[in-house]
């Protein structure tokens, strides 16, 4: 073998070893990414969320280069979808859209074959909403001290209306009933026109639903917004008062939609598609687009949003017991 010959073969032994020993992920980050990118919605397509995170994609794709692709995987309570997202490689290339809702499910179900905590890295909030204290124009409860009132006056006798016993709808009803002390009649219905039907039909007294749900019907004002839930009033609608601030301190339910990517994901990656997250959703169309749904388009840091899921979960954990919900 010449001395050239050796020189050459030493080269490229030593680029070989530089390769195995560099950091995997600065080599991912580096050129990330390369190819399109899938987000799971592990809801069906049409709804608030897949439109929302649609809208973000779309950006995402605009800003990094590559196609940001909507998977939907429906059913069985998103548990398919994430399943699918928790087993893949943490390459950046398969995401998940992550909710409130899931908080609630690590509480709801028995087991799942997934650990929203351990199998999962958060990227970003991509929006926030609150639900409303809705009723009809002609009830006498007009406000949620006319609630409270009617609810000490006559124990049990007000009926809740809600969808889906363990929903985000329902377990905001179940705080609201908790933190005021009162007896009430909880009503579930499975899906909001069936709610809505009830509450302008006098079946119940009191709704709890997301804006979008109920918008036709208050854009029409054939129902009444008593209360926002959330810690401060909608920008969309800023005479409604906060449930805490009309008189039921401590009361906060925020619902919130984010993406996430499989635990152990590089963190060059999670931190790119941090930003990408952030940069979409300050957009001036996104932020109306989301807005129209009664939504408000926010973006998050990776550290705020793994604090937000914990407390969230721990925050359900003690609703669902305290309501006795059985676990599915």
């Amino acid at each position: 073998m010449t001395n050239t010959a050796r020189i050459t073969r030493r080269i490229a032994l030593g680029l070989a070893i530089a390769c195995l020993l560099a950091p995997a992920g600065l080599a991912a980050g580096e050129d990330y990414p390369a190819r399109p990118v899938r987000i799971v919605v592990p809801y069906g397509a049409g709804g608030i969320a897949d439109v929302t995170m649609r809208l973000t994609a779309r950006k995402m794709s605009e800003r990094l280069g590559q196609q940001f692709i909507i998977d939907n995987r429906p059913g069985g309570g998103g548990v398919a979808g994430m399943k699918a997202v928790a087993t893949s490689p943490p390459d950046g290339y398969t995401l998940s859209m992550i909710g409130g809702g899931l908080t609630i499910a690590k509480s709801l179900f028995k087991s799942l074959p997934y650990d929203l905590e351990k199998d999962f890295v958060p990227i970003s909030t991509t929006a926030a909403y609150g639900l409303l204290v809705a009723t009809k124009p002609s009830s006498s409860l007009k406000s949620v001290q006319d609630i409270l009132a009617a609810a000490r006056r006559d124990p049990g006798k007000l009926n809740f209306g809600t969808i889906n016993p363990g929903s985000a709808q329902h377990l905001s009803a179940e705080l609201f009933r908790s933190l005021a002390r009162i007896e009430v009649t909880m009503v579930p219905y499975k899906t909001t026109p069936e709610l809505l039907t009830g509450l302008l039909r006098g079946d119940i007294d009191v709704a709890f639903e997301y804006d979008a749900g109920l918008r036709p019907a208050l854009d029409d004002r054939s129902i009444l917004a008593v209360a926002f839930t959330g810690p401060v009033r909608a920008a969309h609608i800023p005479d409604v008062p906060t449930v805490a601030e009309a008189g039921l301190a401590g009361y906060d339910v925020t619902s919130w939609n984010g993406l996430a990517a499989p635990a152990g994901t590089p963190p060059e990656i999670v931190g790119l598609l941090n930003k990408a997250v952030n940069e979409a959703v300050a957009s001036p169309d996104v932020k109306s687009a989301v807005a129209s749904f009664g939504m408000e388009a926010r973006g998050s840091t990776t550290a705020d949003l793994q604090v937000r899921i914990k407390a969230d979960v721990d925050k359900w954990a003690k609703v669902i017991e305290k309501a006795g919900i059985e676990k599915k």
